[in-house]
């Protein structure tokens, strides 16, 4: 997948992830599942018949090409089961499963030594890790945030996450998406439009969550 031309790799924008919480002999799970648009379809029916919602469907990036949706869904139950479930949904995909023909497993990427990290982490004050040649940080709400009177961690999606990706000569591309609540969103805009970090999309990922931060924003820069 490219953006305006510069080529995206995996790990900054492109991995479904789901999260198992247990919960006495079942289990709630929660995932975003990235797919493309004639996708979206046959994965959305898939899991409708096996009984796992969908609770947002959205963009995060912008002029990338090809188009990617990203699908958020949730579900509760035997685990077995809703595995064998997501599963069947993304077999209508090109979701690589076998991990030797996977992008990132056969293609070992390095970060931009021309990047300093350490000052980025020394900004944000948090510590990040280099996955694959993003390099990538978490940053939970202290809040506790809850569904169904179910404490969701961080874990399963309602953590901050901010993406860098070295494109040569010293700068970078990079993808957010901020946990906000309501009235935080409108600041957090005006805070990255002022500094010419684009916003992609505002959305929730769960319905009925409370003391919740579902509206969220993606963010992506390819100047610095």
């Amino acid at each position: 997948m490219t953006i305006r031309g510069v080529p995206i790799n995996p790990v900054l924008a492109l991995g479904s992830w789901v999260a198992f919480k247990k919960i006495g002999n079942e289990a709630v799970v929660m995932g975003d599942l990235v797919l493309t648009e004639s996708e979206v379809g046959p994965v959305m029916w898939s899991l409708q018949e096996s009984g796992i919602e969908q609770t947002a469907l959205h963009n995060h990036l912008l002029d990338e090409s090809p188009r990617i949706v990203y699908m958020h869904i949730s579900g509760h139950g035997d685990p077995v089961t809703l595995a064998a479930s997501i599963r069947r949904a993304l077999s209508y995909t090109k979701t690589p499963f076998d991990e030797a023909g996977s992008g990132t497993a056969t293609l070992k990427r390095s970060l931009s030594p021309e990047i300093d990290f350490h000052k980025v982490e020394q900004i944000l004050g948090k510590t990040g890790k280099d996955n694959n040649g993003v390099y990538q940080f978490a940053i939970a709400r202290v809040e506790k945030i809850v569904e169904h009177d179910l404490e969701i961690p961080p874990a399963m999606g309602v953590a901050t996450a901010i993406n860098f990706q070295s494109t040569g000569q010293g700068r970078t591309a990079i993808t957010g998406d901020f946990v906000l609540t309501a009235a935080e969103v409108n600041p957090i805009i005006h805070a990255l439009r002022e500094n010419n970090i684009a916003v992609t999309a505002i959305h929730s990922h769960m319905l009925e969550e409370s003391r919740g931060y579902s509206s969220c924003t993606s963010g992506r820069m390819t100047t610095r």
